[in-house]
């Protein structure tokens, strides 16, 4: 039974994402990033500090290992999204926009600067192709390590599993949009970008599977890598999603954005309720 809820939930977080993410990318992304922003801020933060944190702490394992751990997984998300920007700084250099860009994306879209960018095309096309390797690449590992935090959490507790699953889901929404706008423009069309990146997102599954058959026999390790799963949700919500978050704005666009916070939140809670009482 835990099995095939740890593959529903890494399929439904790993696939479900992209296809939510192209939704909102191909037909309504100016309307609705900030607010999945948002959301999946708050979702993040609720499951971390409601749920597998508390869950990790009550076991038998010591609070100060337990924090040592969580402190190493904020150092280690850290680097690697260092090592991420790097990519994408070396992708922009060689003419694929930043998907953290659409200002960007919008302007050479409209032909801004259409001559130098057919220019650079032909110099660079290897590198594009390339590029749009890399962030698939990059997705995959990203999916793997996913599937074993939800793994991790369904082990422990069937409701932990559920809400891990569906806040994996809300922060790979936003990351899925800019990916697909990266793969959109190396691909050629909308089509192409979908199914590498939901190709991409299977690999969840089989880091699914892996943590389960890892974690069955190592079940001492399971408050470490709730804690490690804690960890990357709160470095993504608090260094990528909240910064995004930070602009002026007018009391009622601030309000709208504190409102899908809060709804993050709540929507955490009551699914974690559902589900421990069908449970």
């Amino acid at each position: 039974m835990t099995l095939i809820a740890i593959l529903l939930g890494t399929v439904a977080a790993g696939v479900g994402s992209v296809w939510l993410a192209a939704f909102l990318s191909f037909a309504m992304l100016a309307r609705f990033t900030t607010h999945m922003l948002s959301l999946a801020a708050g979702a993040l933060m609720a499951t971390a500090f409601m749920h597998l944190l508390p869950e990790a702490f009550e076991s038998q394992a010591g609070a100060h290992e337990l924090f040592a751990w969580l402190l190493g997984g904020l150092v280690f998300f850290f680097l690697l999204d260092k090592a991420e920007l790097w990519h994408h700084g070396h992708e922009h250099h060689h003419g694929i926009p930043d998907p953290a860009a659409p200002a960007q994306v919008k302007h050479a879209e409209a032909g801004g600067h259409a001559g130098h960018h057919h220019g650079h095309h032909h110099a660079h096309g290897s590198e594009q192709r390339a590029g749009g390797w890399t962030v698939l690449a990059g997705d995959s590992v990203h999916a793997f390590g996913d599937g074993i935090l939800i793994a991790s959490a369904f082990l422990a507790d069937m409701r932990l599993g559920v809400v891990a699953a569906l806040a994996v889901l809300a922060h790979e929404v936003p990351h899925h949009m800019g990916d697909l706008v990266v793969l959109r423009q190396t691909s050629g069309t909308e089509r192409a970008a979908l199914v590498k990146v939901s190709l991409a997102g299977t690999v969840t599954a089989i880091g699914g599977l892996t943590g389960y058959f890892l974690l069955s026999r190592f079940e001492n390790f399971l408050p470490y890598f709730l804690v490690l799963a804690s960890s990357s949700f709160v470095y993504v919500a608090l260094a990528d999603l909240i910064p995004q978050l930070q602009k002026r704005l007018s009391l009622r666009e601030t309000a709208g954005q504190v409102a899908w916070l809060g709804a993050g939140i709540a929507l955490v809670t009551l699914v974690s309720r559902l589900a421990h009482h069908a449970h």
